[in-house]
């Protein structure tokens, strides 16, 4: 793991409960593997012994690497947007919030992962699981937009 990781433990509500988020800077250089151009999910063929083409995955989803970070998901309040317990995020903190984007947000002391709905007079954190309720962020929030999520990285 790269040096310049940092950690952030804060409290939540209930019990005196402490979790943390952890961020993953980007490597400037990234690992380059092989690269299969296609592969087909529908009948197999024989695939090519030696792909001639490479991929370096930093370089293929890290745009900005100043602003960039990696984050774990902990938790199912984002699984109707795909986005799983265990899966892996990468965050770009220069890119402009948006109408529906998803989005690292730091609210009253806790970071949360939730769709952004812009309103005149608040902003809303939507979950993507009916069994969690929306947050309404007004003026009397502490509320920082951390960081757009750009990919989500899929555990299996």
């Amino acid at each position: 793991m790269p040096e310049n990781n940092a950690t952030f433990v804060y409290q939540t509500g209930g019990m005196g409960s402490i979790s943390k988020l952890t961020v993953y800077s980007p490597q400037e250089q990234g690992l380059e593997l092989p690269l299969a151009e296609a592969v087909r999910a529908g009948f197999p063929s024989p695939a090519e012994d030696f792909p001639d083409q490479s991929l370096n995955i930093t370089a293929e989803l890290v745009k900005n690497p100043a602003s960039t970070f990696y984050a774990r998901v902990s938790g199912n309040s984002m699984t109707g947007e795909g986005i799983d317990d265990g899966d892996l995020l990468v965050v770009d903190k220069s890119v402009e919030p948006y109408q529906g984007c998803i989005a690292i947000c730091f609210i009253d002391g806790e970071f949360t992962l939730k769709k952004v709905e812009i309103h005149s007079d608040h902003v809303l954190l939507v979950p993507a699981n009916k069994k969690f309720t929306p947050i309404k962020v007004t003026e009397d929030n502490t509320f920082l937009i951390w960081g757009i999520v750009r990919y989500v990285i899929k555990k299996r």
